[in-house]
């Protein structure tokens, strides 16, 4: 049997920017970021030892039967922090990291974030629905250059663009930390928004899922806005690191989804991502829009009416190249990888990058005339200075100058051939 891992990567290739990713509070707590729930316990901790007494083993019933009110998040925090700067600051501990926190890696962006970020960047995921209230997708996003739309209140979506046009996008369905409307309690999660209701219709319906993270008991709401979603357009693909609760065992069956079992969110991106990059690089063009591009040149080198489209031709597909290898496919990696297995990678994927480029230009300086020498000059330049070195990865940085070598090699051997040794 095929690994599901292997299905959920030709998913995400093919259908580019059709799956959203349902996030829970799983793939933060690996990065040391507490639930709503959790802080709400400890802010209830806090408050009993400063009353003088003790609150456990169950805080949330002491609060009952001290205060006679249902331990509700913004409800205690109106109560201990009166201005939204006194909360800002009291929940900036549980959310943001420390210095030394920082030194650990801890409420910092986890592989798992930055491997969704890259596949956001990359044009694979578009869409990512969190019950989460930290900020570490959005800051990975931002550490790969991607700006997102950020939905956390009822406010920002009735404003929002339709998602079709809104670029990468992040529904954060409980709210954002610095909001004290988040929804918390297993009241609050009952029931959304009419408006934020029929976002998720739309969703659930036209886009496939994969959910990481989220365990399904306690988001009544969530779990209504799935189970009322008649079609499948797209399959649902559901990581579990351990067996599933009936609940979301029934929402598996309504979605006929796909389990992978994982053994971490971290993991399950990672290799997510390596498998989508390992398909792209496998897909070199096609060989006849190589022969296209040389049989334009040849059309446009002998028409004298044809200059300005000719160098339109050779830039945008210079452009083309350049933006490539400045893409995610060649970004700074996180862990050193192994030369031997990297090695190979690149540079097959480099010469298939290049190869429409490097037809253009062989055929160019081969039939071309010595007018036309500064286009094949200009576009040696261009590809000649992609993009700063990587961190400390001498090979990463020389490596990067093989398509530039390739073309060059090519434009010369075509000159030479034909006897143009001034090009």
């Amino acid at each position: 049997m095929i690994d599901p891992m292997i299905g959920l990567a030709f998913a995400v290739y093919s259908n580019k920017g059709a799956y959203a990713v349902l996030l829970g509070s799983g793939i933060s707590r690996a990065s040391g970021i507490p639930t709503g729930w959790e802080v709400v316990l400890d802010l209830i901790r806090k408050v009993a030892k400063l009353e003088g007494e003790d609150c456990e083993p169950d805080p949330a019933d002491w609060f009952r039967k001290k205060h006679g009110e249902e331990p509700e998040y913004s409800m205690i925090l109106d109560e201990i922090a009166k201005t939204p700067a006194e909360r800002q600051q009291l929940l900036r501990g549980y959310f943001e990291p420390t210095e030394e926190e920082r030194d650990q890696g801890l409420k910092l962006p986890n592989p798992a974030h930055k491997a969704i970020a890259r596949l956001v960047a990359a044009g694979y995921l578009r869409i990512i629905i969190t019950t989460n209230f930290d900020r570490l997708i959005e800051k990975a996003l931002e550490e790969v250059g991607v700006a997102p739309t950020v939905i956390s209140t009822t406010d920002q979506l009735t404003g929002a663009l339709p998602l079709a046009h809104s670029g990468a996008t992040v529904i954060k369905l409980h709210g954002d930390y610095l909001d004290t409307r988040i929804k918390n309690t297993e009241q609050e999660l009952t029931s959304y928004d009419v408006t934020l209701n029929r976002l998720l219709d739309r969703l659930f319906d036209e886009y496939g899922l994969i959910v990481s993270g989220w365990s399904g008991e306690w988001d009544a709401a969530l779990r209504a806005a799935i189970e009322r979603c008649p079609s499948r357009r797209f399959t649902t693909f559901w990581a579990t690191r351990s067996p599933l609760r009936e609940k979301a065992k029934g929402l598996v069956t309504h979605r006929q989804a796909v389990l992978l079992q994982i053994q971490d969110a971290n993991h399950l991106f990672e290799a997510m991502w390596e498998k989508v990059l390992a398909l792209e690089n496998m897909a070199a063009p096609h060989p006849l829009s190589a022969k296209l591009a040389v049989a334009t040149v040849k059309r446009y080198l002998v028409d004298p009416t044809a200059k300005i489209r000719m160098h339109d031709l050779v830039q945008d597909e210079t452009e083309k190249l350049f933006a490539e290898m400045c893409g995610p496919a060649f970004g700074v990696q996180q862990t050193q990888p192994r030369l031997d297995e990297e090695l190979p990678k690149r540079v097959a994927k480099y010469e298939s990058l290049c190869d429409i480029l490097l037809s253009v230009i062989v055929t160019g300086c081969y039939w071309g005339i010595e007018d036309e020498t500064k286009l094949w000059v200009t576009c040696l330049q261009r590809i000649a200075n992609p993009r700063e070195s990587v961190a400390d990865l001498v090979w990463d940085m020389n490596l990067s100058r093989y398509p530039v070598l390739l073309l060059l090699y090519g434009a010369g051997l075509a000159a030479i051939a034909s006897g143009k040794y001034k090009t």
